[in-house]
């Protein structure tokens, strides 16, 4: 798997826009988006954001990467 289908169940499972998770992790929309669409993967410093995200979610995050 990649960030792309894990930004997606992350998403889903917090119920949270695009756009609405953006402002969660500090970044803007358009890169979400660019995360989601596979053009780009997140840089380290967001990585650990996502991290935390998906442990609170209960997301294992190797089970998509």
């Amino acid at each position: 798997m990649n960030y792309r289908t894990l930004i997606k169940e992350l998403r889903n499972k917090l119920l949270l826009t695009q756009e609405e998770l953006a402002k969660k992790i500090g970044v803007s929309f358009a890169t979400v988006n660019r995360w989601e669409g596979s053009k780009h993967a997140p840089t380290m410093k967001y990585r650990r954001v996502i991290r935390s995200l998906c442990k609170k979610a209960n997301i294992k995050e190797e089970d998509y990467l």
